[in-house]
C-alpha cells in the first residue's frame, strides 16, 4: 500500500524579480549590486545549482534582514538542499513580513511537514486555504496535512473539494481514493479509482482497486486487480500484493508460482521469502518451507516472525537440523532478552538432537527454557515443553505445576490437558487424570478448526508485512 504523502513538497513562491519589489521593505537604497545578487541566485536556483544560489543569498540577508523575497528564496534553496531546520527559520520569517501570501504560508507548512511536525504544518496549510478557499492546491495540501496527522475525517472535505476543481488531478484523485478506503467509504473509493482509470490506467491504481475490493469482501475482483498490477508494474509491493492475495484464500498452487518468480526477482526481499515458505507450509512442501524461511531470517535477523513459522515447519522436517539450530542460536544471540528467541533455540536443540541419544543435554535445554519463562513468565507454550522436558524424564511432580500454570495462561492447549492427564496418572490422581483426558478429547473434535486458525496467521503476516514502514516504497 502507497503512503498518502506531501507530493509537491515545496512550492515554487511568486518571486519579484524587479529591484523595487526586492528593496521594497528595505530602509537602504536600492544597488544594482544587490539586484544582481539576487537575479544570479534566482536563476541558480531554476537550475538547480543550490549552493551557488545559497552564497548570494546569504550574504543578502545580513544586508536586507526585512526583505521577504530574500528570505523565501534562502528558504527554498535550504530545503532543496535537505537542510530543513535552516529553511525553517526564513520560510517562517518570510511568512511573518508577509502573512497573507499563499505560497509563502504553504511553503512554511511544507517545511514543517518535513521536520515531522504535522500540527504546525496543518495550522499554516489552513492559513493558506482561508486565503484562498477555490485553488486546488491550498484544499489538496491542507487535506493531506490532515491525513498525515492521523485525520482522516478532516482531511475528506478538503480532497473532495480539490477534486471538483480539478477532477483530472491524479495526485489528488489517488490521495481521495486512499482516504475514502481508509474511512471505509468503499463505494466512494471505487468510483473515484475507476474514474482515475479512465484517465491514466495504472499498477498502483489497481492495486489500489485490489485493496478496495478486498476489504469489501470481493475476493475474486480482488486478485484480478492485484494480478493486473504485478503485470503493468511487476514491483516487489505489487507482486507481494498479488501473491499475498492467492495465499489468503488457499489458491496454493498459483501462489507458490507467483512468489516463486518474486524472489527470483527480488531475492533480498525478507517478507517475499517468508510468504514463499508460508505457500509452501500450506501445501505441504514443509522441506522447502524451512529453506525459505531460514532464507527469510537470514536477510532480516531482527524479524520475529521468521523463527515463528520456521519452528512451525521444523515440527514436520526435522531433516535441515544442524542449519535450523544455528539459525535459531544466532538469533537468541541477537536478541538475549527475548524470552521467545531462547525458547526457539531450546526446542531446535531438543527436536534436533533428541535422536542421538546421550550427545543430547537436556540441562542446557532445561536451562534455556527456565530463562526464556524468567523473561515471559505468561508465556504458555514454554511452560508446556518445561512439562513434557520433566515428564520425559519421569519428573511428574515438576511436570505437573508447568502444565496447570500453562492452561492457566491458555485453557486451549490441547497438549497441554494431554500430558497433564498423563502426569496425573503416572502420581496416581486418576478423577483428575480422567477429567484433562475428556477436555483434551473435547478439544481434538473441535480441531478442525486448525486450517481456520492458519489462516488467521496467514492474514495476521499479510497485513502485518503490508503495513511495515520497510515494505512500503
Amino acid at each position: 500500500m502507497r503512503l498518502i504523502s506531501l507530493r509537491n513538497v515545496f512550492i515554487l513562491a511568486a518571486l519579484w524579480f524587479l529591484a523595487p519589489g526586492l528593496f521594497a521593505q528595505s530602509t537602504q537604497p536600492p544597488s544594482d549590486d544587490r539586484d544582481r545578487l539576487f537575479q544570479a541566485a534566482v536563476a541558480k536556483y531554476e537550475s538547480g545549482d543550490y549552493v551557488e544560489a545559497a552564497a548570494p543569498l546569504e550574504k543578502l540577508v545580513k544586508e536586507l534582514p526585512q526583505s521577504f523575497e530574500v528570505h523565501e528564496l534562502l528558504g527554498l534553496v535550504y530545503a532543496a538542499e535537505s537542510q530543513d531546520t535552516k529553511a525553517n527559520e526564513h520560510l517562517a520569517k518570510a511568512v511573518r513580513l508577509k502573512p497573507d501570501s499563499v505560497a509563502a504560508r504553504s511553503n512554511l507548512a511544507a517545511s514543517y511537514a518535513r521536520l515531522g511536525k504535522y500540527d504546525f504544518a496543518v495550522e499554516q496549510f489552513s492559513r493558506a486555504q482561508e486565503l484562498d478557499p477555490a485553488n486546488y492546491d491550498t484544499n489538496h495540501n491542507l487535506g493531506e496535512a490532515y491525513i498525515h496527522g492521523g485525520n482522516v475525517g478532516k482531511a475528506l472535505p478538503y480532497l473532495e473539494k480539490a477534486q471538483r476543481i480539478n477532477p483530472a488531478a491524479y495526485d489528488n484523485g489517488y490521495d481521495l481514493s486512499l482516504a475514502y478506503l481508509i474511512f471505509g467509504k468503499l463505494s466512494e473509493a471505487r468510483t473515484c479509482v475507476q474514474n482515475l482509470l479512465t484517465l491514466k490506467n495504472t499498477g498502483e491504481l489497481h492495486n489500489l482497486l485490489g485493496q478496495i475490493e478486498e476489504k469489501d469482501g470481493q475476493f475474486v475482483a480482488a486478485e484480478n486487480q492485484f494480478e493486473s498490477a504485478a503485470r503493468m508494474e511487476p514491483s516487489e509491493s505489487n507482486l507481494f500484493d498479488w501473491a499475498s492475495e492467492l495465499l489468503l484464500h488457499r489458491t496454493l498452487d498459483p501462489a507458490v508460482k507467483v512468489f516463486e518468480e518474486a524472489t527470483a526477482r527480488y531475492p533480498d526481499s525478507p517478507r517475499m521469502m517468508v510468504g514463499l515458505g508460508m505457500a509452501y507450509y500450506a501445501r505441504g512442501n514443509y522441506d522447502d518451507a524451512v529453506k525459505a524461511f531460514l532464507k527469510g531470517a537470514d536477510l532480516n535477523p531482527s524479524d520475529g516472525r521468521s523463527y515463528k513459522f520456521l519452528a512451525r515447519a521444523y515440527d514436520s522436517s526435522p531433516s535441515q537440523a544442524a542449519e535450523v539450530i544455528d539459525c535459531f542460536k544466532k538469533f537468541a544471540g541477537l536478541q538475549p532478552h527475548n524470552g521467545q528467541a531462547l525458547y526457539y533455540y531450546a526446542m531446535s536443540l531438543w527436536k534436533g538432537k533428541r535422536a542421538q541419544g546421550p550427545s543430547l543435554d537436556l540441562r542446557q535445554i532445561e536451562t534455556l527454557l527456565k530463562n526464556s519463562l524468567d523473561l515471559d513468565p505468561k508465556f504458555a507454550e514454554a511452560h508446556l515443553q518445561l512439562g513434557n522436558l520433566y515428564s520425559d524424564q519421569s519428573k511428574y511432580p515438576e511436570a505437573i505445576p508447568q502444565y496447570v500454570r500453562a492452561l492457566e495462561l491458555n485453557a486451549d492447549l490441547a497438549d497441554a490437558h494431554y500430558r497433564l492427564g498423563q502426569a496425573y496418572v503416572r502420581t496416581g490422581q486418576k478423577e483428575s487424570a480422567q477429567e484433562q483426558l475428556q477436555v483434551y478429547q473435547k478439544i481434538r473434535e473441535q480441531h478442525l478448526e486448525d486450517l481456520e486458525k492458519q489462516r488467521a496467521e496467514i492474514r495476521q503476516f499479510v497485513y502485518g508485512a503490508k503495513d511495515s514502514p520497510s515494505s512500503k516504497p
